[in-house]
């Protein structure tokens, strides 16, 4: 597809997205969002595609958050449907099928904060900052901040984020499990490499049911969550993953993993 807004690289099965706005803060309009949904709908159809690297371009901001200048005439209408857009790529990166990590170099803020939480791992910078200022504009965060930011480091400290719209830096954001770990400007991407590099060795079959159980069991009761991983379980014996693994770890040797 025709992008404006992304930068999309793929090498050696890994797909690197890069928000490309540096003058706007890479800040997500209606059309970088609709790039979005399209590239991760795009990618989800790539079988041999291990994951995806999302990040920002420049140093100074992953995605700033959403493009104030395309939404501060809006209608109550239109604002919902804005919000349904959000929701929409938001649900797509969260769903998508194979792991997704954000690079986060510099702000990450209101929408920004948003996709990075529907990331299913989150690197950062040192220069990160991160936020849910939307309060100050008068508005609630509207792309599952509200949501998913409790989900991840409880309701108590997402609540004071949300009601402050405060930023914390990178330390304060690893401390409270927003993100899982600090790293060297320079080295981001490369950490972010050697993680998707680790997975590639994993049973992919495996590595999309794990991804699959936890999201879907948290919003299951404990009973029904350990059910459905049983189940699960019990599918994995039906595939070759599974067969080459423990076959491979009885004859102690690497397993040679095909289908992702």
């Amino acid at each position: 597809m025709d992008l404006k807004n992304l930068k999309v690289d793929i090498a050696d099965n890994v797909a690197v997205i890069t928000v490309d706005r540096p003058k706007a803060l890479n800040a997500l309009n209606p059309e970088t969002l609709e790039e979005l949904y399209g590239v991760f709908t795009e990618l989800g159809g790539d079988d041999d595609l291990i994951g995806v690297i999302v990040t920002g371009s420049g140093e100074k901001a992953f995605i700033a958050g959403a493009d104030i200048s395309a939404m501060h005439d809006f209608t109550a209408l239109e604002g919902r449907m804005m919000g349904k857009l959000g929701h929409r790529v938001m649900d797509t990166i969260a769903a998508f099928s194979k792991p997704v990590i954000a690079a986060i170099n510099g702000f990450a803020l209101g929408g920004g904060c948003e996709l990075a939480l529907a990331c299913d791992i989150r690197i950062c910078s040192g220069n990160a900052k991160f936020g849910q200022p939307e309060v100050n504009l008068g508005v609630t965060p509207g792309f599952g901040g509200t949501q998913r930011l409790p989900r991840l480091v409880g309701a108590g400290l997402a609540l004071e984020l949300l009601f402050t719209g405060d930023m914390i830096d990178a330390q304060e954001a690893a401390r409270i499990g927003l993100v899982n770990r600090v790293v060297e400007q320079d080295d981001l991407l490369d950490e972010c490499r050697t993680i998707m590099n680790k997975i590639a060795k994993k049973g992919p079959l495996a590595v999309r049911l794990c991804k699959e159980l936890v999201q879907a069991g948290m919003e299951m009761d404990i009973a029904r969550a350990c059910q459905y991983e049983a189940d699960l379980f019990g599918v994995c014996f039906a595939s070759e993953d599974q067969k080459e693994g423990m076959k491979a770890f009885l004859e102690k040797r690497r397993p040679e993993f095909k289908n992702r």
